[in-house]
């Protein structure tokens, strides 16, 4: 007869079994601003391709113990010869559950895993915005969240560095 191996009774042993989730518990449009200032013109033929400009940054709010809401932001303008075409504001959340996970491991899933999960609604979102603003759909390259993380706490480290050397700050 075979034996089949034993848990840790207990509560403690039931956390050892289980392992880490991170589950969506649900996602949303927080804030949507479409500016189209070139409204009915948007893209004549013959004109240059516009540059475009895309700024983002990841916020985190605990709503509890295991609860957090992640809030993807992204600044979108695009310019023609100078002047403002569109101009695009989006902050896309979700709530996120978090079980079992370890503390050290809590910002880089929130700041990393998180926005990668939520990325590709938000993409969506802005294709469609731009499309019904008289624009070709603009799809956003891939993020690379964790050179966004790396950079955060980077600005951090050298943030608390100037803080320390400078003897105005008490």
């Amino acid at each position: 007869m075979a034996e089949t191996p034993q848990t840790p009774q207990g509560e403690a042993g039931a956390q050892q079994a289980t392992p880490p989730r991170l589950m969506i518990q649900t996602q949303y449009i927080k804030d949507l601003s479409f500016e189209n200032p070139r409204a009915p013109r948007g893209m004549e033929a013959g004109q240059a391709r516009p540059e475009i400009t895309v700024r983002i940054d990841v916020r985190t709010q605990s709503q509890g113990s295991d609860r957090h809401e992640v809030a993807l932001h992204l600044n979108v303008e695009a310019k023609i010869e100078q002047e403002t075409a569109f101009v695009l504001e989006l902050t896309y959340a979700g709530i996120f559950g978090l079980m079992n996970i370890p503390q050290e491991s809590l910002q880089p899933i929130l700041l990393i895993e998180a926005p990668r999960l939520l990325f590709p609604f938000a993409r969506r979102i802005v294709a469609d915005a731009t499309r019904d603003g008289g624009y070709p759909p603009l799809m956003i390259d891939p993020i690379d969240f964790v050179a966004l993380y790396r950079r955060r706490q980077q600005q951090a480290q050298e943030a608390v560095g100037q803080s320390v050397g400078d003897p105005t700050v008490s």
